[in-house]
């Protein structure tokens, strides 16, 4: 097995430097020889077959169990030799992967039982565990880097400030919020902008914390959190906005997605769409992702996207696609989560621990090194509705900033 793993290893690995020990102790090395050199042993000759015949699927599997230690860099500096390679898998893999592609329509089979499941699997953890590595708000999606320097925080929070300006909130809007996770956004278009918001999710753990901070900030009234599918919502909204939420949708759903969306939308309403986007056209989960962190998620193609907002009747008024900010969100989100991981193997075990340093290393990388993004779609029902160029938007954020400072939060260190 030491034999054919390397063969594929010297044909896999074309750049960096990668130092491979095997079970057996036979140590080589492969690439070209740039970069940071990262060396990985192998413990056992089970690891070596497993990462053999599925290395998608086994690499994160291997790391979890113990098989493989990295004894040189790290676990992300692995991904990145990994993910930056000109051919990511052998012949067979590739044949996997079709085969995959043709069952994902099953893997994402999203109706409402298996959604809620599919969202407490990630969702409903230990809300401690979030409060490790998660800025004050605890915003669980991608930042917004105005500037290098920016702070995690100073990133969510101009994040939400650049929502809030496409969508141009206004004092009294009924805004839907659709995904309001733990409820920052929703909390943050109530106190900032006046807006009267409705925030769903089927996630119990953030409907009980968004619905505890609502009442703290003594915005209860303005910031109505349910324990609810968006297809159940009722009524009609000035603005609709999701953040991190489309992910989950899956495929064969997009179009009842944006229907309802459309129903829910008033005339002169606006909505804003925010999600992580591939730019190589339809793919597949990877297999390790889907099966420990997010089942039933799926990282849409544009193409993907913009048929079923046509068919549901909605103009598309503007697209941003966000590149490297989320691989800046997740570089923070795992040096935190790392600086605290005795904390977080407390509320765990060492195995969680290395699977979710795992995940938040690959999905780094694969914002990094590959082509994955984030894209803002904004839309409305009609033309006339937004402005026509694009100047509104620093004047929206500069009246949110200026009301910001009107309420002067104290910021925490996430945990407190």
């Amino acid at each position: 097995m030491s034999g054919l793993l390397g063969h594929f290893l010297q044909r896999f690995v074309r750049r960096g430097i990668l130092t491979v020990t095997t079970a057996e102790g036979e140590t080589n090395t492969y690439g070209d020889g740039t970069g940071r050199p990262v060396a990985i042993r192998l413990t056992s000759r089970q690891a070596e077959r497993r990462l053999l015949l599925d290395p998608e699927l086994a690499l994160g599997e291997i790391y979890m169990d113990g098989g493989m230690i990295v004894e040189q860099g790290s676990i992300a500096d692995l991904l990145a030799v990994s993910l930056d390679q000109p051919q990511m898998s052998p012949q067979w893999g590739r044949l996997q992967r079709s085969v995959r592609y043709l069952f994902r329509h099953a893997q994402q089979f999203n109706v409402r039982g298996r959604a809620r499941r599919n969202v407490a699997h990630h969702y409903d953890l230990d809300s401690r565990l979030y409060s490790l590595f998660l800025d004050a708000d605890r915003q669980y999606s991608c930042a917004y880097y105005e500037h290098p320097e920016a702070s995690l925080d100073d990133a969510q929070l101009a994040k939400k400030r650049h929502i809030a300006a496409k969508l141009l909130v206004g004092r009294g809007h009924r805004v839907l919020d659709i995904g309001c996770g733990w409820g920052g956004l929703g909390l943050y278009l109530a106190e900032t902008a006046g807006a009267n918001v409705t925030g769903v999710t089927l996630s119990a753990e953030q409907h009980a914390v968004a619905i505890t901070r609502a009442a703290e900030k003594h915005l209860s009234r303005s910031a109505n959190f349910l324990l609810q599918d968006y297809r159940d919502v009722p009524g009609t909204f000035d603005r609709i906005v999701s953040v991190g939420m489309f992910e989950h949708v899956g495929v064969d759903y997009y179009d009842s997605y944006f229907q309802r969306c459309a129903e829910l939308l008033s005339e002169d309403g606006v909505m804003l769409l925010h999600s992580i986007g591939r730019s190589e056209g339809p793919g597949i989960t990877n297999p390790w992702i889907a099966k420990y962190i997010f089942p039933g998620g799926y990282i849409p193609a544009l193409s993907e996207v913009l048929p079923a907002i046509e068919r549901a009747g909605l103009l598309v008024t503007d697209v941003e696609i966000l590149r490297l900010h989320y691989a800046e969100t997740l570089k923070a989100w795992r040096e935190r989560f790392l600086a605290r991981r005795e904390e977080a193997e407390q509320l765990y075990d060492a195995r969680f621990v290395r699977m979710w340093e795992f995940y938040l290393a690959a999905s780094e990388m694969s914002f990094r090194k590959q082509n994955m993004m984030n894209f803002q779609i904004q839309l409305a029902k009609r033309q006339g509705i937004v402005p026509i160029t694009r100047d509104y938007i620093p004047r929206e954020e500069a009246r949110l900033r200026n009301a910001e400072g009107q309420h002067s939060p104290k910021l925490q260190l996430a945990g407190e």
